[in-house]
């Protein structure tokens, strides 16, 4: 029986990846799958927490949602 182990990698050439971390010893026959950014996509990717510093800030009390978290419990 075989395992798949993902290791991370980096392109460091037309046909060179540099890997992460070793390659298990016991490995036989590696996979190589390739992430390409869809060129349709104007917006560059932002990390979820830039993201979500950027939202206006909320307009609930903490005691709206203290009193909505107890509702739901007893429901």
């Amino acid at each position: 029986m075989s395992r798949t182990v993902v290791i991370r990698a980096h392109i460091t050439g037309p046909s060179t990846v540099t890997l992460e971390e070793p390659m298990p010893a016991n490995a036989t026959e590696v996979e190589v799958v390739v992430w390409v950014p869809d060129p349709e996509r104007t917006v560059e990717t932002q990390r979820l927490s830039d993201y979500l510093l950027s939202l206006p800030p909320g307009k609930r009390t903490k005691e709206d949602i203290d009193q909505q978290l107890r509702d739901e419990r007893n429901w």
